[in-house]
């Protein structure tokens, strides 16, 4: 139970690798609230995990500094601090330069990169009264190597990355530690709806020839948050099965 009476707030929770990142913290009995913008959905993840621990969720777009800052002084209030932010929220929009809108790229950017510095900017002032706190950003392989037609998201992503070494060094001293994860080819809903040719392409990339599961992303996370990562600050974890 790493994660004992810890709170811990993960945005884009309520599904995909979110749902996991939340599940497993909720399974080591941290107290878990998850962000995102699909109230259904929400609602029903919130309800599973309130079985296994104390659990809410929130409505919030991450874009908005002031609904994310109301949200977090929620939690605040209700739960006296947070130790943990996974910064997972993301969206993409992908195609060629010469056809995205510009809508497209601000709109990535937006969820993607605005996001998770709101979120942070939000929870760092209570984690530095606190003098702990870990900061998750989930990033990409995309944002390491690039990938043609991505340019927003691996823009985005890339973003994520200077953000989690730049706050790593400004944080330190207030033993907050900041890192990322940067996932490769993950098997979601998104990935089985590829066609089998495409599917089969991926794989003659990846040394480890299979598709990463979301609990490997997930499993990754709770390493970096866990005591087990505490003099590590400022890294990029790929879990990419040797892709990159």
């Amino acid at each position: 139970m790493r994660f004992q009476d810890k709170v811990a707030v993960v945005t884009g929770g309520a599904q995909g690798i979110g749902r996991e990142i939340a599940f497993l913290f909720a399974k080591e009995k941290a107290k878990v609230i998850i962000f995102d913008v699909n109230d259904e959905i929400l609602a029903a993840t919130v309800n599973e995990l309130k079985e296994l621990t104390a659990a809410e969720g929130y409505k919030v777009d991450v874009t908005n500094l002031g609904e994310v800052e109301k949200n977090i002084n929620k939690i605040i209030d209700n739960w006296t601090r947070v130790d943990i932010l996974v910064n997972n929220a993301g969206i993409t929009r992908d195609g060629l330069i010469l056809r995205m809108s510009e809508s497209d790229w601000d709109k990535v950017i937006a969820v993607n990169l605005k996001g998770a510095f709101n979120c942070a900017k939000a929870v760092i002032k209570y984690m530095v009264k606190q003098r702990y706190g870990k900061i998750i950003n989930i990033s990409s392989v995309i944002g390491v190597m690039g990938n043609a037609g991505q340019v927003n998201y691996a823009a985005s992503k890339a973003g994520l990355i200077g953000i989690t070494k730049s706050l790593a060094k400004e944080l330190g001293s207030r033993n907050i530690n900041v890192n990322a994860v940067a996932p490769g080819y993950i098997k979601t809903a998104m990935t089985d709806k590829l066609d089998q040719k495409v599917k089969e392409e991926m794989l003659k990339r990846i040394p480890l020839a299979k598709l990463g599961e979301p609990v490997d992303v997930a499993n990754a996370v709770a390493f970096l948050a866990s005591r087990d990562a505490d003099y590590i600050t400022g890294q990029v974890l790929l879990v990419d099965g040797g892709m990159v």
